[in-house]
């Protein structure tokens, strides 16, 4: 009797499967995109992206048009790294600019000679495209970068060549997306971004 019984069952995964095979398969398939976009939406907002520059702020570092692979992963500012950033004024649009300090450092832009220092120490800067001709009115100089704040600014230093620090003042981390590692566009240039030491 008991083996009757337990002959005559019928596993209802089984008969699921011999009555709906192709919804199941259209079941795995959406599960499988819903994946993949998840992932791709954690990957670009959280490991890296890739942005494309507008303007003439960073030049002749970057120029109009260069597309950039951007670290995000874990990533904290450090002194000379170029960033892509949103400025607290305005944190629907993003900018890429110069760390120059951070936290603990003190900035100083010399009204005369145009040099910029930090910690009293005029930097060496190849990479920008003339003096820092302007001093602008957001910080009073010198300035020691507060805890979560950056001092940024573009390498076109030239009047008008760059809306950073000077003008928009310091940049708080959070506002910091990440860090640009390397040109992809235009093939011509493709590589790093940084001066070779």
């Amino acid at each position: 009797m008991d083996n009757n019984n337990i002959s005559g069952v019928i596993n209802e995964d089984d008969e699921l499967e011999s009555k709906k095979p192709w919804q199941r398969e259209c079941l795995d398939w959406i599960l499988s995109i819903a994946i993949a976009v998840a992932l791709a939406l954690i990957i670009r907002n959280y490991v890296f992206s890739l942005v494309n520059v507008s303007g003439s702020s960073m030049n002749p570092t970057l120029s109009d048009g260069d597309k950039l692979y951007v670290n995000m992963f874990m990533y904290k500012p450090e002194v000379g790294d170029i960033v892509i950033l949103r400025p607290p004024q305005n944190p629907k649009i993003y900018y890429v600019k110069r760390v120059i300090a951070t936290e603990g450092m003190t900035v100083n832009i010399d009204p005369l000679t145009h040099d910029v220092s930090v910690d009293g120490k005029v930097l060496d800067e190849p990479y920008i495209t003339g003096k820092t001709t302007e001093i602008g009115g957001a910080v009073a100089y010198p300035y020691t970068v507060k805890e979560g704040e950056v001092f940024v600014l573009g390498d076109n230093r030239t009047k008008g060549g760059s809306a950073d620090s000077r003008s928009i003042g310091l940049i708080p981390e959070e506002n910091i997306k990440g860090k640009a590692v390397f040109r992809l566009y235009p093939f011509s240039h493709i590589g790093s971004i940084y001066e070779k030491k």
